[in-house]
């Protein structure tokens, strides 16, 4: 039989065989990344693994392993690994999805995040009775629940449990050969859903896209502009903060004209019957303001030759953070309007109830000068804004672990129920990104730092659950490894088609944000990548981001709750 000390040199068979050696896990773990990563972006019509296939190199070369009886891995180190890899991956997730997470749960949210937890709790119940009727070992059937549904931090928040009940090592290794199991059928059923769906209901995708197109600009008004010339007698001589749906309204005031002169309004600015405003704000505000004082000018003032110009800055310096435009007081000081405030690429009026946060463009209407002295206030530093903000991440990450490991006792359960490594820093994040800074500490995160260290955390997590339980995956593929593959596919697909079934039929939900809600209810970016080239359009994106913060965190729970509950 091979030997892999025939082939290799001794100095480096005896680095394999050191399993004490740092050297030892660090070799093995970045040989596994990189071979998964490179297998999972081997494209077969049109479908990767993606990072999933991180984690069946680490089955393989876990075997392999196991085959030329190796000394056992690490397990101080390769816990340590996992478990901190876990939690970036979470912490990631919460700082990107944090600030839209309320706005997730108003009027057009709710529906679809009872739809996706409908999702969820269907999949435990086919959990519960493939345990029951297929008499499937409780920690195997809380890894096909995490695997159908392609969810790694419900495998993290399962292992935790077990480990919580004391369970054996072997018990504890099934989650992980249990979740690879299920895992290839996970990502393929989304996608077979919705095109399921898409056939019984004979849906054209494109004109679904241009339907949602038509319902967003009804229920989503764009910030517009309306020169406005004052023109009821009620308001000459009137101090300008004191007309009606200025300080409330959402309209903002970025110039005027008294006579031949174009101004920047300050506060205590007086306007005279004849006085043209030019105003920014919602479509429905500007015509509520246009109806209160009198009629649309024909006169722009945009287009009147003068020193006042507009320039976008960026908002990176701390002292402004927190504060509204009218706390800053630029027009009184310096001569300068906010107009607009754009956040996440999405455009809010510089009102006085809107406040400032790190990484915000905001619009600035002044002359040259006084705009240059107010965007050196503003920080306006794009270097600033890449650069990755260290100490919050780590603060954030250490209250996320010691919310996670407070113990909240049920009625009825064996053990308590936490949050744990999976859930407290992605439920903190989750806070600390919404609330964006308190004083000095700012726990915004670049885009690409976001990517680069959720890349990180789920690689590095899935490199050793696969190196754990690769030992054991082949003898479970041949015994009852089929059956359990069977199993992920029910959990993967009934819920789905039940559910997305019952919206279309009975709530009549487009079929675009429908794909998203499939993709997010299943956490799952290669299904949203796969709806998103259905048809152009945004739904899948906004639908899928919709659900995905509450998903996240019930699957977490369930999983928990299913070990707690099955193992009584």
């Amino acid at each position: 039989m091979f030997c892999i000390a025939t082939a290799l040199p001794q100095w480096l068979v005896l680095l394999f065989k050191d399993n004490h050696s740092a050297a030892h896990s660090a070799l093995l773990i970045a040989l596994v990344a990189a071979m998964g990563l490179a297998i999972g972006s081997i494209r077969f019509r049109g479908l990767e693994l993606g990072v999933a296939g991180v984690l069946f190199s680490g089955l393989l070369v876990g075997h392999l392993y196991g085959r030329q009886n190796l000394p056992a891995l690490n397990e101080t180190v390769m816990e340590f690994v996992r478990e901190f890899g876990l939690i970036l991956f979470v912490y990631t997730i919460g700082v990107q999805v944090g600030p839209g997470f309320l706005a997730s749960l108003r009027k057009n949210g709710l529906p679809l995040n009872l739809m996706a937890a409908a999702i969820v709790l269907l999949g435990a119940l086919i959990v519960v009775g493939v345990h029951v009727v297929g008499k499937v070992p409780v920690p195997a059937a809380v890894g096909l629940f995490s695997g159908a549904t392609t969810n790694t931090p419900s495998l993290g928040a399962a292992r935790e449990a077990l480990k919580g009940l004391n369970a054996s090592d072997e018990a504890i290794t099934q989650p992980g050969i249990a979740y690879a199991m299920a895992y290839p059928f996970g990502i393929i059923g989304i996608i077979l859903s919705m095109l399921l769906i898409r056939l019984m209901f004979r849906i054209h995708p494109q004109r679904e896209a241009e339907a949602f197109a038509r319902q967003e600009e009804l229920h989503t008004p764009r910030l517009a502009t309306m020169n406005i010339e004052i023109k009821n007698p009620n308001f000459d001589r009137m101090v300008m903060e004191n007309i009606p749906t200025l300080e409330d309204g959402g309209v903002v005031i970025s110039r005027l004209k008294t006579g031949s002169s174009v101004v920047i309004p300050r506060r205590g600015t007086i306007v005279r019957t004849g006085t043209i405003l030019h105003a920014v704000g919602e479509p429905d505000r500007l015509e509520e303001l246009r109806l209160i004082v009198g009629d649309q000018s024909e006169v722009d003032l945009k287009a009147i030759p003068g020193p006042i110009t507009t320039r976008r800055v960026l908002v990176t310096r701390r002292q402004v953070l927190g504060k509204t435009p009218r706390q800053l007081k630029l027009d009184e000081r310096m001569g300068v309007t906010i107009t607009r405030i754009n956040r996440a690429e999405i455009e809010l009026s510089a009102h006085s109830n809107v406040s400032l946060q790190f990484g915000d463009t905001v619009v600035l209407v002044g002359s040259e000068e006084a705009i240059a002295r107010a965007s050196a206030e503003m920080g306006d530093s794009i270097q600033r804004l890449n650069h990755p903000q260290i100490i919050p991440l780590f603060v954030g990450i250490a209250l996320g672990v010691l919310l996670g490991s407070i113990a909240i006792p049920l009625p009825g359960m064996p053990a308590p129920v936490k949050l744990g490594l999976a859930g407290g820093p992605l439920l903190v994040a989750i806070i600390l990104s919404r609330l964006g800074n308190i004083g000095p500490v700012v726990w915004y995160m670049p885009l690409s730092a976001n990517f680069m260290l959720r890349e990180l955390g789920i690689v590095l997590f899935l490199s050793c659950v696969g190196l754990n339980a690769g030992h054991r995956f082949l003898e479970t593929l041949m015994g009852p490894g089929l059956a359990w593959m069977g199993y992920g596919a029910l959990i993967t697909i009934v819920p789905l088609m039940l559910v997305g079934a019952a919206a279309r039929l009975f709530r009549k939900t487009n079929f675009m944000t429908l794909c998203g809600l499939l993709a997010g209810s299943m956490t799952d970016p290669p299904a949203l990548a796969f709806a998103n080239s259905i048809a152009t359009s945004t739904a899948p994106s906004i639908s899928y981001a919709t659900v995905y913060p509450l998903v996240m965190l019930l699957r977490v729970f369930v999983a928990q709750l299913l070990v707690l509950i099955l193992m009584r």
